[in-house]
């Protein structure tokens, strides 16, 4: 799946406000948004996942929720077999709404993806983004931890729900949960097999976020990240554990529309 077609910096205009792509679903329009924010979701997670923040936008910013192949709408799709080929699938994917000013913003798995567009943005010559913002990731330059994605179905659960990744009431639908937890394990051995040859930086301000409470990614990993800044970097902790972006989404919103100005 992975394209080797540089798209040229002259690019069309993106999709008439309000339109939703095989690549952007819930999108949530501004009057006259002034920057483009393309939100990525953590391991297993969809445009879905970042339904509590369409309830209160932050004012002046578009959520362009990415779908990625392999789950939501496109869940017959086939997903890359690398982190590096999906972000270049996406890259290609989004690269036409660039017209706007943008930012990304990418939750755990999400956050290594999120890099890794930036990094490639650049690249290729296109519109560096305003602003990478990661949140709840080690850095890309890191090492993994532990291997997950080998675990079998009741391990992988039973981890999940021991940091809050899984809502319990899942287990009420095993068809469901089963598909879940594929897609889960899918997304988790893209990131354990991923890891930058080195601290790349970005070339834009690099915003971490985490949460103060999170059993998974605590401050030390974050700090990480700043070996990746050349043009600023800023590190916030906001209550809550690997799963505080949704349980405190009105915090996380006033953090992200103070950061993006």
């Amino acid at each position: 799946m992975r394209t080797h077609a540089a798209v040229p910096p002259s690019h069309p205009a993106g999709p008439p406000r309000g339109v939703d792509t095989p690549w952007i679903v819930g999108r949530v329009t501004a009057p006259s948004p002034r920057l483009r924010l393309f939100c990525l979701p953590q391991a297993g997670g969809s445009a879905g996942s970042f339904a509590p923040w369409r309830l209160t936008p932050p004012h002046g910013i578009e959520l362009a929720t990415v779908e990625l192949p392999g789950r939501g709408v496109r869940a017959g799709e086939p997903v890359p077999d690398t982190l590096e080929e999906l972000a270049d699938a996406v890259l290609d994917g989004i690269a036409g709404e660039f017209d706007l000013s943008y930012a990304l913003f990418g939750h755990s798995f999400g956050a290594l993806l999120g890099y890794e567009i930036a990094v490639r943005a650049v690249r290729r010559g296109l519109p560096a983004p305003r602003a990478l913002l990661v949140s709840a990731s080690r850095a890309p330059h890191t090492a993994v931890p532990k291997r997950i994605s080998d675990r079998d179905d009741r391990q992988l659960l039973a981890w999940l729900e021991g940091f809050g990744g899984f809502p319990p009431d899942l287990r009420e639908y095993p068809s469901y949960l089963r598909y879940a937890l594929r897609t889960v394990r899918r997304d988790l051995a893209l990131t354990e097999a991923y890891r930058s040859p080195g601290p790349v930086p970005v070339g834009c301000p690099l915003h971490v976020f985490g949460g103060a409470q999170d059993p998974l990614v605590g401050r030390a990993e974050l700090e990480r990240w700043r070996l990746c800044a050349s043009a600023g970097f800023t590190l916030q902790l906001l209550s809550g554990g690997h799963d505080y972006l949704f349980t405190g989404a009105p915090a996380v919103l006033d953090a992200v529309t103070a950061v993006l100005g």
